[in-house]
């Protein structure tokens, strides 16, 4: 190890099956395949720091951190403690370690509930101890759960253990107690960052591609900018839309306005994270500032995209089935309508059917979802609170609706749709855009508004103008104010 590391060779894994002690008592190191060489600072500290967890798991914290400081010299050992966290080891390493935190709390709650028992047999046991509770009432109760909470917290006290990384600190800063502590700012790249910036690059492409395939400068010459206008207006009317819909669903008094400022501000926090996720956090990150619960914050959150969502599917199968009528005489729905019925029921199907994406659903579910019901019946005894929950989530829709409707009607004075057929359009679109892990569902969205006004009737020519001034309109603009807000409701600690 100390070869490698005078070289500049960092191994980068240098977990147990890759180091082997042979009859002699050498050391051999394997599996060098991964390895690195002119491998930075970083890397190396890294290496170091895998190493002592290594021998940390097999021969203990004190032991691992006199061999390390004896072969690399206590300077490269206290270097690499920055390093000694989590993220920065290997992936066999996390999962013993998570494997022994599971251990330790298992063997804390034993110790607990142990000292709980005792204490209360202790109780229970004493001569005259229900002469005594019957005389003392309410103050010998007290005096009891007292000496129950003392005899828990003593025994947790006993029981609890220093995680192995704790440990190698401590032993490294009993040999430097001047080396750095504070752990560096590490960030693997997760699955979900690597798909959304694939999908995203598909985005770009997708935007590009589709600019330079149409001359949208004579649309752009030929509209009607007070159709723009009017989609300004309902661009901005969608903020306090959204602020009711969320104050509908909190019991608790919020200020209304600010609650407006804070929706601005997921303006921005959609540019960085998926839609259906960044909104969630921002909401009830700020609800808790507001004085909410942090359980409360969530259930409030929780029950708010629950009636979305089902005002969403209500309100998409009424449209959609308005608009399989309107060029039929009969009230029967059209084709499409039936097939995308079928086509939800089958998914439904699958997914119950499957244990996986059923375990999946669930888990994803119930997290989100957790404690809304007991919060319904809280807003349930408030009926203006309900009311102005899912009046604010219809004028949502509303203002949506009608924002990509003034923008058609900006770029194609000849061509229009009904309200239906453009309601329709935006509730499938908006739908893929929150499936989509771009943030703001970029690409996605687009397209999607695209290709359905196109089959809908709309000239190819005026749907793409009309669509990029409407995600200009309520995703790209709204940016930088979202910013502004972002930054001012946060130095208020009001986010």
């Amino acid at each position: 190890m100390k070869a490698l590391q005078s070289r500049r060779i960092a191994h980068r894994r240098l977990v147990g099956d890759a180091i082997l002690v042979d009859h002699s008592g050498s050391v051999i190191l394997t599996d060098l395949r991964g390895g690195e060489i002119a491998a930075g600072d970083v890397v190396l500290r890294m290496d170091v720091a895998q190493l002592l967890t290594t021998l940390g798991l097999r021969a203990g914290a004190e032991r691992a951190v006199a061999a390390a400081v004896e072969v690399l010299g206590p300077d490269a050992v206290a270097d690499s403690l920055p390093l000694l966290q989590p993220i920065a080891l290997s992936r066999s390493t996390r999962a013993t370690l998570r494997k022994l935190a599971r251990e330790r709390s298992q063997r804390e709650r034993e110790a607990v509930l142990e000292a709980s028992h005792a204490a209360k047999a202790a109780g229970t046991g004493e001569p005259g101890a229900g002469e005594a509770a019957a005389a003392g009432g309410r103050k010998s109760v007290r005096a009891g759960k007292k000496a129950e909470k003392g005899a828990i917290e003593e025994a947790l006290e006993e029981a609890r253990e220093e995680d192995l990384l704790t440990q190698i600190r401590h032993q490294v800063l009993r040999i430097r107690p001047q080396a750095p502590i504070e752990p560096a700012r590490l960030e693997r790249i997760r699955l979900r960052t690597l798909v959304s910036v694939v999908a995203g690059a598909f985005a770009a492409y997708f935007l590009i591609s589709t600019l330079m395939a149409n001359d949208i400068t004579e649309a752009i010459a030929k509209a009607d900018w007070r159709w723009a206008a009017v989609a300004v207006l309902f661009s901005a009317l969608s903020y306090p839309a959204a602020a009711m819909s969320l104050l509908g669903f909190v019991p608790e008094k919020v200020a209304f306005w600010r609650t407006v400022k804070a929706q601005v501000a997921g303006s921005f926090v959609k540019l960085v994270a998926p839609a259906a996720i960044g909104g969630v956090a921002l909401n009830t990150r700020f609800l808790q500032r507001a004085g909410v619960r942090p359980g409360l914050a969530v259930a409030s959150v929780g029950a708010s995209q629950l009636f979305g969502l089902a005002s969403h599917i209500t309100l998409l199968m009424i449209f959609g089935y308005v608009t399989g009528t309107e060029h039929t005489p009969t009230l029967s729905p059209s084709r499409t309508v039936i097939a995308g019925l079928l086509t939800a029921a089958v998914l439904a199907l699958v997914v119950t059917a499957v244990p996986i994406l059923r375990r999946f659903v669930v888990t994803r579910v119930r997290s989100l979802f957790a404690g809304v019901v007991p919060r319904m019946l809280d807003v349930l005894q408030r009926p203006q609170k309900l009311i102005t929950g899912i009046g604010g989530m219809l004028l949502l829709t509303a203002a949506f609706v009608m924002c990509l409707d003034a923008s058609i009607r900006a770029f194609g004075s000849d061509v229009h749709l009904s309200y239906a057929t453009v309601a329709v359009v935006f509730l499938t679109a908006n739908a893929l855009g929150s499936a989509v892990p771009t943030p703001g569902g970029v690409g996605a969205v687009e397209g999607a508004l695209i290709t359905a006004l196109t089959i809908a009737g709309l000239p190819y020519a005026v749907a793409t103008p009309a669509v990029l001034l409407y995600r200009l309109l309520t995703f790209w603009l709204p940016v930088l104010p979202g910013w502004l807000f972002f930054n001012h409701l946060t130095r208020k600690e009001q986010l």
